[in-house]
């Protein structure tokens, strides 16, 4: 029963983070080229800061359903006599997801804090630069994302 739970959270973790990337890339960003780029870059600074936000808790649910599956199904090999080995696909799976959160602290962490400098001092040319940094790593993650869900078919 724990190691659905785990897996439901898990899920919808890994949904929501991947559904938020494909979203902004081929339905906001779109949407908001028409705007003139002080609009443009405030709005997407507003969502990306919120969506970033929520990527933060994403990220350790993601990561403690992760162990706590692989620690349930372990307790559960070890009540039968059993052991446990790890799928291939969950370490690739678990590297992968790895890579992601890495590439996703350098988005929060190093070019956010460019776009949010650019917004306070009204630079809108450097936020546009953030923003372009920004839409290519987050396409990077995306593509991480989907090979994750549709390669590996989030197995177990």
């Amino acid at each position: 029963m724990l190691f659905i739970l785990f897996k439901l959270l898990h899920l919808l973790a890994v949904i929501i983070w991947v559904g938020g990337m494909f979203f902004a890339h081929f339905f906001l960003r779109p949407a908001v080229q028409d705007l003139q780029p002080a609009e443009r870059v405030t709005l997407m600074h507003g969502v990306l800061k919120r969506f970033f936000a929520m990527v933060m808790v994403l990220v350790i649910v993601i990561l403690a359903s992760g162990v706590g599956m692989i620690g349930s199904i372990h307790a559960m090999a070890a009540q039968v006599g059993s052991k446990f080995s790890m799928p291939a696909s969950w370490i690739v799976m678990g590297i992968l997801g790895a890579v992601m959160m890495a590439v996703f602290s350098h988005i929060r962490f190093a070019l956010f804090k460019r776009l949010d400098q650019a917004v306070r001092a009204k630079d809108w040319p450097a936020g546009g630069k953030a923003l372009g940094g920004i839409r290519q790593w987050v396409a990077f993650n995306l593509a991480l994302g989907l090979v994750i869900v549709v390669v590996l078919r989030m197995p177990l």
